[in-house]
């Protein structure tokens, strides 16, 4: 007969994914996964199979939750300029309130990226961004806070390349001015 589960699967997949969350994919062991979610292996291979596929379940969390965020930022009905800056801002404080810990996306994209599940999820992951904020940049369009000269598609590709990239600066703790600097800049995009 089997043994019946003595844990909570989705709160193990927040543990775990606040661990590869801080020390990546390679430096996240076995033992240190068992230790995190305090179980044993046999429950580990029960529940989640490997550690990549914990990784990538986690990912997948992770990008549920921010998109959940993002959806919800710019869906509030405000102004699209005050949205996408709140946005914006919102990741700029949190890099610098922990650099080190960065995106977990970008991080999988970094350290990760040639495994193909990975990578799908990357992608997919990039793909959801630019479309939450093309559909809101083409709802602010329709309202006219933009221009109808605009492309609301390419202005979404841009800002969620400006946000990768925004979080790879964050990284690399080159400073508030700096990144504050590159957010005015990319704000006038929308103009």
């Amino acid at each position: 007969m089997a043994r019946t589960r003595e844990f909570d699967i989705d709160q193990a997949v927040d543990r775990a994914m606040d661990l590869f969350w801080r020390r990546g994919y390679a430096d996240t062991s076995l033992p240190d996964l068992l230790k995190e979610l305090a179980i044993g292996s046999g429950s580990f291979y029960a529940a989640f199979g490997s550690k990549e596929q914990l990784y990538l379940r986690s990912l997948d969390r992770y990008v549920s939750l921010q998109g959940r965020d993002l959806e919800t930022a710019l869906g509030e009905g405000g102004e699209i300029r005050p949205a996408v800056r709140k946005v914006l801002g919102s990741l700029v404080e949190m890099d610098l309130a922990d650099p080190a810990r960065g995106c977990l996306v970008v991080n999988t994209a970094t350290q990760c990226g040639d495994q193909p599940l990975a990578e799908d999820r990357v992608t997919a992951a990039i793909r959801q961004v630019e479309s939450l904020l093309a559909g809101a940049l083409e709802r602010a369009q329709a309202r006219g806070e933009i221009s109808s000269e605009k492309d609301p598609r390419g202005l979404a590709r841009f800002l969620t390349t400006f946000i990768q990239g925004v979080r790879v600066v964050g990284q690399a703790r080159v400073g508030r001015e700096f990144v504050e600097e590159a957010l005015s800049t990319a704000m006038r995009v929308l103009d």
